[in-house]
């Protein structure tokens, strides 16, 4: 996931999209059986597919319906010791490019 770090949140949102899709072409799934599977509206899993806009709670279903939401239970888990938080991001010095002649 260290690749989201740079992207814009549309274009993780678009990611996110993409890989649900594949999943559910993977389980064989219409986009009509995993709306009825997750209690997700059809219209509103096609928006999501196709534009990566979807609420998280419709999202959590989707992803419950097709049996991933471990990778919620991971991006989630208390003792993660590898990732930076923003503050720390934010707080670390750029380091100097070039030195200035003077």
């Amino acid at each position: 996931m260290d690749i989201y770090i740079l992207l814009p949140a549309p274009e993780v949102a678009a990611d996110l999209a993409k890989r649900l899709k594949s999943r559910r072409l993977a389980r064989n799934l219409t986009q009509a059986g995993l709306a009825a599977r997750s209690g997700v509206p059809l219209g509103t899993l096609k928006k999501f597919e196709r534009t990566g806009a979807i609420s998280l709670v419709s999202f959590v279903r989707l992803l419950v319906a097709l049996g991933e939401q471990a990778g919620l239970e991971r991006l989630m888990e208390t003792d993660n010791r590898d990732s930076l938080t923003l503050d720390q991001i934010l707080s670390t010095p750029k380091a100097r490019k070039r030195g200035r002649i003077t």
